[in-house]
């Protein structure tokens, strides 16, 4: 699975968390190979990871198994659909619902859930049209930290009350990006945090809905 770092400052770090990114339209194939299946993706300019797999979500596929027994995931900032992809490839009847406010972003993951032959369990949405009684068995998300953490923040307490009566959801985050405070934050707004592992700078958390 191909890493680069650090990761970047420059457009794409600029312009993946709006909704109509102004920076040209170019696709970038991305070849994954998560949980022993591999992937063959399209990215693009605009879109946070042009061209790769991040180090972030890299680490978070390598330090967490796959789920099993449950039905339902969100890919909260979905990006070009890697994470989402991933689980709805390797688990059998899992529905994804993948979330993000930058339309480049979705139509991606929509053409990477048709190359895959996923579409009947993989759904990419801005928020605003997600079923508002939706629940999730868990999040999985490698969270838009740049936004700042006032927006996070919300962003999360938007979210996580979505999970199901002993859901999970499974962040990653860097940490000189703030993944201890985050950790902290999380216990104190009602739910518990634990760190799964550290890889390349980065923490994998784990969330429990009290």
């Amino acid at each position: 699975m191909p890493e680069t770092g650090p990761e970047p400052a420059e457009t794409d770090a600029e312009h993946y968390f709006t909704a109509d990114p102004s920076v040209p339209f170019r696709r970038a194939p991305v070849e994954a190979e998560v949980w022993g299946r591999r992937l063959s993706l399209v990215s693009g300019s605009g879109v946070f990871a042009q061209g790769r797999v991040d180090i972030g979500t890299s680490a978070l596929f390598r330090e967490v198994p796959p789920p099993t027994g449950i039905g339902s995931v969100l890919d909260l900032g979905c990006g070009y659909g890697v994470i989402g992809l991933a689980l709805a490839a390797v688990v059998p009847g899992l529905r994804v619902t993948a979330v993000d406010v930058n339309e480049r972003a979705l139509l991606l993951a929509r053409e990477n859930a048709a190359t895959l032959g996923v579409t009947d369990r993989f759904t990419a949405l801005t928020p605003d049209r997600v079923d508002a009684q939706a629940t999730y068995d868990e999040i999985w998300s490698n969270p838009p930290i740049r936004i700042g953490k006032q927006a996070l923040h919300e962003l999360l307490l938007t979210w996580l009350p979505r999970l199901a009566p002993g859901g999970r959801a499974v962040l990653v985050v860097g940490k000189n990006l703030g993944a201890d405070s985050l950790q902290r934050w999380l216990g104190e707004q009602g739910y518990p945090t634990e760190r799964l592992a550290s890889h390349k700078g980065f923490r994998v958390l784990e969330s429990r809905r009290r």
